[in-house]
């Protein structure tokens, strides 16, 4: 018996230790199974092809080459999976690559790969409530009722009659509780739509810890019910709500571009709180197809008035990141919201950039308060946080605007918000006024959105003159930057087309030792200065820039004619040097000032690119860098520390030749993102195009971590397997 009594209290106190073991084990085959997709190109079992003739076509192929229809991504866009393909490989499968470029009906490509994509939220004060709402957390929402110039200002726009009736907006997250007492009401199935699983149903996928939250509490920010005594009130308390479920599986461009184009004759504002990495070393953007969803509704959408794409700026101020390396707020179709905290503090998350266009209220440090919301359950939050939390008050207060005039362009909205955002109580040190007398920062933009002033403007708002573009490309180069040094370079421009400058582009290619030593500038001729990309500490990427799109907002509503000044700075040690090989700027704006009389002859909203002109002044300087050179971080971040190690890595060879560009032939383990601003590359190709006519490379990967986390994984098996039968 005291055998047996021993061996029993063996197993009781030995199993408990098993199943810590068993839980550490799935939490580092989690863990490895995300860095495996952060670190490499993980290629899936799925392929987009393009076809002309319509899905019979593309149905015929599938059958012909063994592959399933998934069906159309968009037009002449075709979703394929073959089942002999493995889910996930760090290899495409060069077997049905060969067959599909062999196949003359396929003009175009790509097996999907799978994308990094994170969600952008992070882990007693009196109210004068000026209008009688029985939502019971109404008192706690500071950020629309506590006047005084600190709020969003939605009160007197609910009081001209803009509620958001007759808008559509949708979530695009992991999914909507569409059942949720507060937003049952609002609810619209016509705008929704589950990707991951390719059905009409967008309810989120519920586990132990509601990691599939995100969603459902960006959507009750927009419109969640009022007064119907259930936790909160939406922004746009009566405008339908949708939600799209893609971000609760595989993330591929594929999925993207699905989600992005998704109903969009039916879908007035698309919502967005999330993106790459926010891990200061990323640069990542949409792939092809996602580019051609994003043009698509920018051209189409709405009858031709444009999709409205509200996107969350990112998280990560922390890691000294800069959003203008995110391809979908760099970019000139978004509508790049940033957050505040209560206090008009920049929060320790944010990220300053020249593409934020105005900000929101959100959460700030231990102690801030947060925004309430919507949550999974049926029940209620105070605690939403990041710019997870900006985005959708922007998409709700975007939603008043069309309330008050349902003809608005993608662009009308966007000069709305310029024309109408305010400092407020914001504090940052790098307010600046423009060259025609705007304030912006790389921290708010423009400013706080204003609800009741949009409204009002809207209601009086003619439509933008149409967008007029104009391309000046600076005279060939490889402009070496040595450690420590920078270079300044002058292009002269002239541009009949454009008087009233909306976004600016600088188009820039360069190679680096180590990319986050890098930052750059552009100062426009009426004097305004932007900061393109500040130094990241985390970024030791060798890749560089490859024609990556840089975009600034400050020079809205400036003349762009006269000399453009680009500054590449390199705080590069020891042998890191830099080498600047080309630049171009594109202009994008209109004919004169959108506020003004607008011409008789206005009838068309194509762009036009006029010739490139020749470039009338081309200078080029190399300096040391002064001691009191200064870049501008959010206040409540420290400057970088930058470490250098000293290894063959980062001190190697004095030949130009450490300075050139990786292409994907020369290192297969890139990754690449698109940008639309590029030719289309499907033109004159057949094949295995997946990665041409892209705009960026992307981090360098390490393709030997995760192989050796297998191993590991496989013989914490072997060891928890054989202790579980020594004990039985």
């Amino acid at each position: 018996m005291p055998m047996a009594s021993n061996t029993a209290m063996l197993h009781s106190n030995t199993l408990p230790k098993l199943w810590l073991v068993l839980l550490f084990v799935h939490i580092t085959f989690f863990r490895l199974s995300l860095a495996e997709i952060h670190e490499n190109d993980i290629y899936t079992d799925q392929f987009v092809i393009l076809v002309s003739g319509g899905p019979q076509v593309a149905q015929e192929l599938a059958r012909k080459h063994g592959f399933v229809y998934l069906g159309q991504v968009l037009k002449d866009y075709y979703h394929l999976r073959h089942h002999s393909i493995a889910k996930r490989s760090t290899e495409q499968s060069e077997f049905h690559h060969k067959r599909l470029r062999e196949e003359k009906q396929i003009k175009w490509f790509a097996q999907q790969k799978l994308k990094w994509r994170v969600k952008r939220d992070f882990k007693p004060y009196q109210f004068t409530v000026a209008e009688k709402l029985n939502d019971p957390r109404w008192p706690q929402m500071w950020y629309l009722n506590r006047g005084q110039g600190l709020d969003m200002n939605v009160q007197p726009a609910w009081k001209m009659g803009a509620t958001g009736k007759g808008v559509v907006v949708t979530i695009l997250d992991d999914g909507l509780e569409k059942d949720h007492p507060d937003l049952i009401h609002n609810y619209d199935p016509k705008a929704s739509y589950d990707v991951n699983d390719d059905d009409s149903d967008p309810q989120p996928r519920y586990d132990l810890i509601d990691s599939n939250r995100h969603g459902t509490r960006c959507a009750g920010e927009v419109a969640a019910a009022h007064n119907n005594s259930i936790c909160t009130v939406g922004v746009a308390f009566e405008a339908s709500i949708g939600g799209v479920r893609m971000l609760d599986g595989e993330v591929t461009d594929a999925v993207e571009a699905h989600s992005l184009s998704l109903f969009n004759q039916y879908i007035d504002i698309y919502s967005a709180s999330w993106g790459p990495d926010d891990d200061g070393k990323t640069v990542d953007g949409p792939g092809h197809l996602a580019t051609l969803a994003f043009k698509e509704g920018i051209i189409k959408g709405r009858g031709g008035l444009g999709s409205i794409f509200v996107w969350a700026s990112g998280n990560g101020g922390r890691d000294h990141d800069n959003c203008n390396c995110d391809g979908y707020t760099n970019s000139i179709w978004t509508l790049s919201i940033s957050s505040t905290t209560e206090n008009g503090q920049v929060p320790w998350y944010s990220e300053a950039c020249s593409s934020t266009l105005a900000t929101t209220y959100s959460s700030g440090s231990s102690g801030d308060k947060q925004i309430v919301t919507t949550d999974l359950h049926h029940t209620c939050t105070s605690s939403h946080t990041g710019t997870s939390a900006s985005a959708p008050l922007a998409a709700g207060i975007c939603s008043l605007a069309l309330d008050a005039n349902k003809k608005l362009s993608w662009r009308d909205m966007q000069h709305i918000v310029v024309r109408t955002a305010r400092m407020a109580n914001l504090r940052t040190p790098d307010w600046k006024i423009n060259g025609v007398g705007r304030n912006v920062s790389h921290s708010f933009g423009f400013g706080l959105m204003d609800a009741a002033a949009m409204v009002k403007l809207a209601r009086k708002w003619k439509p933008v003159p149409p967008q007029k573009t104009c391309t000046f490309h600076a005279h060939p180069m490889s402009k070496l930057i040595p450690a420590q040094s920078h270079v300044e370079l002058s292009l002269t421009v002239h541009c009949d087309e454009i008087q009233y400058l909306e976004h600016v582009q600088a188009i820039i290619t360069l190679s680096a030792i180590r990319r986050g030593d890098i930052h750059i500038y552009l100062t426009s001729p009426l004097g305004t200065r932007s900061t393109l990309v500040a130094q990241r500490s985390n970024d030791n990427s060798r890749s560089g820039f490859h024609k990556w799109p840089f975009m600034t907002v400050h020079n809205w509503g400036e003349n762009p004619s006269g000399v453009w000044k680009l500054e590449v700075h390199n705080e590069g040690r020891y042998y890191g040097r830099a080498s600047l090989r080309e630049w171009t700027l594109v202009m994008y704006g209109t004919t004169h000032d959108p506020n003004g009389p607008l011409p008789t002859t206005t009838t068309t909203t194509t762009t036009k690119t006029p010739p490139v002109p020749a470039v009338k002044v081309f200078t080029s300087t190399t300096t040391k860098l002064p001691n009191n050179n200064v870049q501008y971080y959010p206040p409540t971040a420290k400057s970088p520390r930058l470490f250098y190690p000293i290894d063959s890595n980062s001190v190697e060879t004095e030949d130009e030749s450490a300075l050139k560009d990786h292409s994907d032939g020369q290192n297969p383990d890139l990754s690449v993102v698109s940008h639309g601003t590029r030719e289309n590359p499907v033109g004159g190709t057949t094949g295995d195009s997946d990665n041409s006519g892209n705009y960026a490379t992307c981090v360098m990967r390490n393709s030997e971590t995760f192989s050796v986390g297998w191993w590991f994984l496989f013989f914490i098996s072997i060891k928890t397997s054989l202790l579980t039968q020594a004990l039985q």
